[in-house]
């Protein structure tokens, strides 16, 4: 394996506060992977001891080559890193904002660099807009190109889509699919199911320990999760009384259906024996990624999804 990032023990406290446990995990070149865990479980905090904005307290390896802890200026350059807010000048324009962000970095043929990121992201006819007056989805566009306009090889992405439209979302992850192909090396914090399922893999993040690590498959296949789908007419009445009998995980209603989780079958199946009426249909169903999610926050991190 061609390693991008190939770190272990990683380890971060905030005063009392453990936000990093003992984190190991090994990156190849030009994978998108993707980061999941409620707020507060440590993901940002983990791309930034990556990247070298935070200092570890635990931890060796290396990431781009180069010793994490001791090269940290180096893996800097080489890093494009784009916030969960948005932090370019609102009252420059995107051409302003891009000539800057390439004066920072001190790139030759500075024009050619801002003109090419513009074109790529679809921004020509707005170059001479305010970035304050963009809408989500542009302002998007904008600090992608900002993050990777000095060619970086590693991409750090935070919660990138918040607020953005779906077709927005989309296209913003097919332009990270290009970056990948091209043998960029993507990580990326998301809420969204679907983005994460965009991911070439994925690792959950709980009380700052890394606990599922794999492809959406693996980790689905890993879960032991049994999952019955159930259909009728106001079924959703019936999901508070489900999600009170033993053997249920999670009970969670989607239009006019019924989606109940467990790991024991038979408990499982007698869970929702008195509602096999004439009235509701049911058949067994693949567990989903946000199942094996919420499987998980109910869960003690005891690692045993890691890969």
């Amino acid at each position: 394996m061609n390693a991008a990032i190939d770190v272990r023990g990683l380890d971060k406290r905030f005063g009392d506060k453990h936000v990093v446990r003992d984190v190991s995990i090994q990156v190849e070149q030009g994978r998108i992977t993707g980061f999941l865990g409620p707020n507060g479980a440590g993901k940002t905090t983990t791309l930034r001891l990556l990247c070298g904005l935070l200092t570890p307290d635990g931890g060796q390896g290396r990431v781009l080559g180069l010793d994490f802890r001791t090269r940290t200026d180096a893996i800097k350059r080489q890093t494009g890193y784009m916030t969960q807010r948005f932090s370019l000048y609102e009252d420059m324009t995107i051409q302003e904002n891009l000539d800057f962000v390439a004066r920072v970095h001190e790139l030759e043929d500075r024009g050619r660099r801002v003109g090419d990121a513009i074109a790529r992201l679809g921004l020509t006819d707005r170059r001479g807009q305010l970035a304050g007056a963009l809408s989500g989805g542009w302002k998007q566009r904008l600090a992608l190109a900002a993050a990777t306009l000095h060619d970086p090889r590693l991409l750090l992405l935070d919660e990138p889509t918040a607020g953005v439209d779906p077709k927005a979302r989309r296209e913003f992850w097919d332009e990270i699919h290009a970056l990948a192909d091209r043998g960029l090396t993507v990580l990326v914090s998301t809420h969204y199911m679907d983005e994460a399922e965009r991911c070439h893999d994925i690792g959950y993040i709980l009380d700052g320990r890394l606990i599922a690590r794999g492809t959406a498959h693996e980790i689905i296949g890993k879960s032991g999760l049994v999952t019955f789908n159930g259909e009728g007419e106001d079924i959703g009445r019936i999901v508070g009384e489900l999600e009170r009998r033993p053997g249920v995980l999670s009970a969670s209603a989607f239009g006019a259906a019924v989606h109940v989780s467990g790991t024991d079958r038979a408990a499982l199946e007698q869970a929702i024996a008195p509602f096999r009426t004439a009235a509701f249909r049911w058949q067994e169903a693949s567990p989903s990624l946000e199942d094996v999610f919420i499987q998980l926050m109910g869960d003690k991190p005891d690692d045993r999804y890691a890969a």
